[in-house]
């Protein structure tokens, strides 16, 4: 593709940045979530599982794809070394840091520690394995995205975590019990088994907050360096204090309120939940033959603008330093590296995807 059209798309990657749109937005949504936070104190239970429906839901997804951006030095002026007398480096990383605030749990972890990594082990089963995940002495996640796959897709390779109790060994997978609760032919059944795996791990991720934050250790990860521990519990502390005084304000519904902003946006029947479960299948192109590890959603212009083009998941696999709201320039400038046609059906996504598990970004796909 850069050898064909690499003068349009190479200064893309060196000198595009978001931060003229992304910085703001990034500013709107955090005081948003903070604001509705508070709101959700003087409201009806449900009426916060509505509000969290829209627009908080939205607002968390726009909060992840700009700290994504970040992440991948594509939010701030590429031009600029310092920016407001920081080093470029550095204000990176304190808004990815604090950028991530209000949260039930969060981004930042998984930001931090497992996202560039899953662009370097996209596909690799070793790297791919919970049991590795979960007992690697490395820093970094081998690949991050496992923590989520693992609810709906095909691994290789054992599972993890496993805890000592009483001189026993037990193996513990939240996601796993979740997963082999599926039957084949069962979209309805299916999706309900990840939304309540998936949704009851990340509950059991804010009370680990909480002990992180008490402790100084993440107990899920116990041969990680000192490093990865002292991060985590700095992470855990500022965000529980943050918790804190939501609670003080607006008590147990302001948490409420940012938990399942942060959670429904990934499960049915939620739009959004079509291109976050399809971004790494197994699908094969009818051209070739071969199988296809990253995808995107293209479901029209204000399915892109709802997810901040987070959609776009096959063109930010190619291109990981383009900015998020020029992703979709890319099928404009090289049409025939990506599918055609902006009608995708998201509930038609969705069924398809539930009905029938896949390997995870073509792992092992020609199994049955």
């Amino acid at each position: 593709m850069l050898q064909k059209y690499g003068d349009q798309i190479s200064p893309m990657e060196r000198e595009s940045s978001s931060h003229a749109l992304a910085l703001s937005l990034l500013f709107l949504s955090n005081t948003s979530l903070f604001g509705l936070s508070l709101l959700s104190g003087k409201l009806h239970p449900y009426q916060v599982a509505l509000l969290a429906l829209f627009p908080g839901s939205m607002f968390s997804l726009w909060t992840l794809q700009i700290l994504h951006d970040a992440l991948h030095g594509s939010l701030l002026n590429k031009r600029q070394s310092k920016i407001v007398g920081m080093k470029r480096k550095d204000l990176q990383e304190n808004l990815l840091f604090w950028g991530s605030m209000p949260s039930a749990f969060g981004y930042y972890l998984y930001l931090k520690y497992g996202h560039l990594t899953h662009h370097n082990s996209l596909g690799d089963a070793q790297s791919a394995s919970l049991k590795t995940l979960f007992e690697s002495s490395q820093k970094d996640f081998e690949d991050g995205d496992v923590l989520f796959v693992a609810h709906r897709m095909k691994l290789k390779g054992e599972v993890g975590p496993k805890f000592t109790i009483g001189g026993k060994e037990i193996t513990m997978s939240i996601s796993k019990t979740g997963f082999n609760a599926w039957k084949e032919g069962h979209p309805i059944r299916n999706a309900l088994a990840f939304a309540t795996s998936f949704m009851y791990e990340r509950l059991l991720l804010i009370i680990n907050d909480l002990v992180v934050a008490i402790t100084g250790r993440n107990y899920f990860f116990p041969n990680k360096p000192q490093q990865f521990h002292d991060e985590c519990a700095k992470y855990c502390r500022c965000a529980v204090m943050v918790r804190g005084v939501l609670w003080a304000l607006a008590g147990w519904k302001s948490m409420m309120f940012l938990y399942l902003s942060e959670t429904l946006w990934s499960i049915p029947p939620h739009p959004a939940c079509a291109m976050f479960v399809t971004n790494h299948g197994s699908t094969m192109d009818s051209d070739t033959g071969s199988c296809v590890p990253s995808s995107s959603t293209y479901a029209g212009r204000w399915y892109s603008i709802f997810t901040l083009g987070t959609n776009y998941h096959c063109e930010h696999h190619d291109f990981p330093t383009i900015p998020l709201h020029r992703l979709g320039e890319l099928r404009k400038i090289a049409p025939e590296f990506y599918r055609k046609g902006s009608s995708d059906n998201v509930f038609g996504i969705m069924r398809k995807v539930f009905a029938k598990p896949e390997f995870y970004a073509c792992m092992d796909a020609n199994i049955q």
